[in-house]
């Protein structure tokens, strides 16, 4: 069984759909590091996890979880206002989000490393990385081809992707389904044109 997106994207059994940090504190308005835009693509997100669902490919989201304190954040010597701390409001999928009670979590940044990628953190401070489980997920799961969405197009969506495809899978992102922080004016696109460079595909 296979579903064909309407960006063209194929989904069937080897085929995962990863939904990246799209919790309160990113995608609601009133969240501390609102991305502008996101709950504009709540639509696209549903009809991608709807379609991939329906032809038996794996939905999974991350979710940052962080500490109330971290070297992440700003108080702490970080680059990033408190965020996404775990078991708050601001660290839930957004309640739009059409994702199963049984959709697979994987939660990132839960001490004090950084967690942009869905698929390693990294300590900001000694360097050091480690696996988050989703690797071994996709791999028990027989996945070959990951589809990313979600936020932010600059920094944990670019990261996955660099990931995903550094550790031999086939990546797609879906360029109406991410969108970007912008700390500096054009960042969204500069990440989409790295991840191209890198060799992932990027689909309207």
């Amino acid at each position: 069984m296979s579903a064909t997106s309407s960006n063209g994207v194929v989904y069937d059994p080897r085929t995962a759909l990863l939904v990246v940090d799209f919790q309160n504190d990113f995608a609601d308005p009133e969240g501390s590091l609102s991305v502008a835009g996101a709950e504009d693509i709540v639509p696209a997100l549903n009809d991608e996890i709807e379609r991939a669902r329906q032809a038996g490919a794996a939905v999974i989201t991350t979710q940052d979880w962080h500490p109330p304190e971290t070297p992440h954040f700003v108080p702490q010597g970080g680059k990033w206002p408190p965020h996404c701390v775990r078991e708050t409001w601001g660290a839930e999928l957004h309640p739009d989000l059409r994702v199963p009670p049984d959709t697979p979590r994987v939660r990132k940044a839960t001490g004090e490393e950084d967690g942009y990628s869905g698929f390693t953190v990294e300590h900001p401070q000694t360097g050091a990385q480690a696996g988050t489980g989703l690797e071994e997920l996709l791999r028990r799961a027989g996945v070959e081809r990951v589809v990313i969405v979600g936020l932010a197009t600059d920094y944990c969506v670019k990261e996955t992707a660099l990931d995903a495809i550094r550790l031999g899978f086939d990546a797609s992102v879906r360029r109406s389904g991410v969108r970007a922080v912008e700390v500096e004016p054009g960042d969204g696109e500069r990440a989409l044109a790295e991840i191209e460079a890198a060799g992932i595909h990027v689909v309207d």
